[in-house]
């Protein structure tokens, strides 16, 4: 059974109750997304902050052309608010994930 890294999206973390998601290479390249859409270098920047995380504190991170505040940031993920919405990223041995919520859902569940 192989599952498409579309579907992993689809069905893991935009089914499981986030407004959006997205699937990265350590490189930031998109393998997939839904409800969520990069801009320009906003992979490769996220991908390069996971290199020295503790800077989303000073710099933020801008994802889907918003910028988001930093809130939480080390080797593993790395959180970004903006009001009531925001985005949780993860890096993991093979890929980033990030998740997407709006001001319905909570930093929690992604």
């Amino acid at each position: 059974l192989t599952m498409s890294w579309q579907a992993y999206v689809d069905d893991q973390l935009v089914g499981a109750g986030l407004t959006g998601g997205a699937l990265l290479g350590h490189d930031g390249s998109v393998w997939a997304s839904k409800n969520f859409n990069l801009q320009g270098n906003e992979g490769a920047n996220l991908a390069n902050l996971f290199k020295n995380p503790a800077n989303v504190f000073a710099a933020g991170v801008v994802l889907g052309g918003n910028k988001y505040m930093g809130i939480k940031g080390d080797e593993r993920s790395i959180y970004g608010k903006k009001g009531a919405t925001g985005v949780a990223t993860a890096k993991t041995g093979q890929a980033i994930i990030i998740g997407y919520y709006d001001e319905k859902g909570q930093p929690g569940n992604a």
